[in-house]
């Protein structure tokens, strides 16, 4: 994890800003979209500096490593996101950092041991549910077919979990036709539960943002555009 120079680190920030305000002028004027950096691959000198030149929201895979920035950074008003698959085990551990958003809830097994802990500590979380909509076996998330009716079941009996909306990952191949109809299955499920109180719908990461922007995702999750010399 190489500390960056803050002049590239800038440049790279101008320019997926760039590309984002690109993609989503495409789509209409009035389609806002949320940048957050994905913090996997990069050191804790490299936030900070980010921070400085105006990021604010910023994600992580593990909680191990969410819990150790947390506490590194904690002098910095950041906004946290768990990004990455949760573990039950690790629950508590997560719920202690009160992250603003968890965008990996996979499934109604998690969500009711989320429900049981956030209900003993009178705490309430910001959820969105994961959709494996290119159907990877390698992938969390639940299946397409039973996302709609997994989203009203966990909203309707988890009264601690604030569903507000989708993520998901683009398929994995290099072939983008396949990309955009992962995105558009997505977000397809993302307007139909918008009448349910969805607002978000986080698609797109650094080799893929641009395209799911097109598809009408609101939020993209970044970290190598961003961490290129």
């Amino acid at each position: 994890m190489i500390k960056m120079d803050k002049e590239q680190l800038r440049s790279n920030l101008d320019d997926v800003i760039a590309n984002i305000e690109q993609a989503r002028l495409k789509v209409s004027h009035h389609h806002i979209v949320k940048l957050v950096v994905a913090g996997k691959y990069t050191s804790v000198e490299n936030i900070t500096t980010l921070y400085s030149l105006g990021q604010r929201a910023f994600g992580e895979n593990q909680v191990q490593q969410l819990e150790s920035r947390n506490k590194e950074l904690e002098e910095l008003p950041l906004e946290w996101h768990m990004i990455g698959t949760l573990q039950k085990n690790k629950i508590n551990k997560l719920l202690a950092l009160e992250p603003f958003l968890l965008q990996s809830l996979d499934s109604l097994e998690l969500a009711e041991a989320l429900e049981a802990r956030l209900a003993t500590k009178g705490q309430k979380l910001d959820c969105l549910l994961q959709i494996n909509s290119s159907n990877e076996e390698t992938k969390s998330g639940t299946s397409p077919e039973i996302a709609i009716d997994l989203y009203q079941q966990i909203a309707t009996r988890c009264q601690h979990i604030n569903l507000k909306g989708v993520m998901s990952i683009g398929a994995n191949t290099s072939d983008n036709k396949i990309v955009q109809k992962s995105f558009e299955e997505t977000f397809k499920i993302f307007e139909k539960l918008q009448k349910e109180g969805a607002t978000i719908c986080s698609m797109g990461m650094s080799g893929d943002y641009e395209l799911a922007i097109k598809c009408g995702s609101n939020l993209v999750r970044i970290g190598s555009a961003l961490f290129r010399n």
